[in-house]
C-alpha cells in the first residue's frame, strides 16, 4: 500500500473523499439530467452552455442551478414561469450522489471486508472507471424509460471506453498487465454482444416479433467490456429475474397488460449496478457452494 493510498483511507481524509464522492455525484447527476433531456432530442448537450426551463425555455442562472438544493429551495417549480419541474432531475441526481458514495465505500486497500457487504475494491483507478459505467448506464436507464432508446453514446461509446480503460487498469478485471486486462474486456464484449445477439434472434423466431431491441445487445456488450464474461452471465440471469418481477407486478398493478413493451435496457443497467457493487462477491459464494474446495 503506497503512502498516499493509506493517507486517503485514514480519517479524516477518507472523510474527506467520501464527501467529494457525494458532491461529484450530484454534480454528474445535473449534467445527466442535461444529457437524459436534450439526446434523444437531437439538442447538443454544450449549446446552450446554461441549463434551461422546459416550460418558458429562459436559460436558469448558476445560483438557482445548484444540486439537489435548488430543486427543494424552489419547491420543484421554475422560478420565472412557475410551471412545474419533473422529480426526475431531483431522483437523477440524488441516485447518482448515492451510487458514486457506494462506489467510493467499495475501495479497500487492504482488501479488508466492507460496509453493507460491498465487494473491496483495492486499486483506487477502479473507482472513477466505475462512476464513469454508472454514467452511462443511468443514462441509459432513463433515455431507454422514457424514449425506448440507448444512445449509441451509451452503447458504442461504452464498448469503447471499456476497452480502452481495462488496457489502461487491468486490476478491473483483477488483471496484472495491460494485455490481460484487454483480453478480458475484449472476451466479456463479444460474449456479452454476440449472446444477447444470439437471445433476441431466437426470440424473434419463437414469437414472430422483435424480443429486444438492438440497443439492448450493445449495452451488454458495453457492461462486458467494462466488467468482464463473469458479469456477463450475471447480468443475463439477474436482468431477466427483475424484469420478469417488474412485468409480473405492473401487469397486476393494471400498469401493463400482457404483451404490452417494456423497456429491458434498466433490468440489464440495475443487474450491472449489482455486479459492481455486490457480484464477485456473491459469485465467489455461488462457486464455493456449486464447487466446493477440497479438503
Amino acid at each position: 500500500m503506497t503512502e498516499q493510498v493509506a493517507d486517503a483511507y485514514q480519517f479524516p481524509w477518507y472523510l474527506y473523499f467520501t464527501i467529494l464522492s457525494i458532491f461529484l455525484g450530484a454534480c454528474w447527476g445535473s449534467f445527466l439530467n442535461v444529457c437524459i433531456y436534450r439526446i434523444p432530442r437531437g439538442i447538443p448537450t454544450h449549446k446552450p452552455a446554461r441549463s434551461y426551463c422546459p416550460h418558458c425555455e429562459k436559460q436558469i442562472p448558476g445560483t438557482l442551478n445548484i444540486p439537489l438544493v435548488s430543486y427543494i429551495m424552489l419547491g420543484g417549480k421554475c422560478k420565472f414561469c412557475k410551471g412545474n419541474i419533473s422529480v426526475r432531475y431531483f431522483l437523477v441526481e440524488s441516485l447518482t450522489a448515492i451510487l458514486f458514495l457506494l462506489v467510493w465505500m467499495k475501495f479497500s486497500p487492504d482488501g479488508s471486508p466492507r460496509s453493507f457487504g460491498l465487494h473491496p475494491v483495492t486499486d483506487v483507478y477502479v473507482i472513477p472507471v466505475y462512476w464513469l459505467a454508472l454514467f452511462g448506464l443511468i443514462l441509459g436507464t432513463f433515455v431507454d424509460l422514457e424514449h425506448y432508446i440507448i444512445p449509441d453514446r451509451v452503447t458504442i461509446g461504452g464498448i469503447i471506453a471499456g476497452v480502452v480503460l481495462s488496457l489502461l487498469t487491468p486490476s478491473l478485471h483483477d488483471a496484472s498487465t495491460m494485455l490481460e486486462g484487454l483480453k478480458c474486456s475484449l472476451i466479456g464484449g463479444s460474449l456479452g454482444f454476440f449472446l444477447l445477439w444470439g437471445v433476441s434472434i431466437f426470440g424473434k423466431m419463437a414469437f414472430k416479433k422483435d424480443a429486444m431491441g438492438f440497443g439492448d445487445v450493445k449495452l451488454l456488450g458495453a457492461i462486458g467490456a467494462f466488467l468482464g464474461w463473469k458479469a456477463v452471465l450475471f447480468n443475463i440471469l439477474a436482468s431477466s429475474l427483475i424484469g420478469t418481477v417488474v412485468g409480473v407486478a405492473m401487469i397486476l398493478l393494471g400498469k401493463k397488460e400482457m404483451g404490452s413493451r417494456i423497456p429491458f435496457g434498466p433490468f440489464i443497467a440495475a443487474a450491472a449496478l449489482l455486479w459492481i457493487l455486490w457480484g464477485p462477491t456473491w459469485w465467489e459464494a455461488y462457486m464455493n457452494l456449486m464447487l466446493p474446495p477440497l479438503p
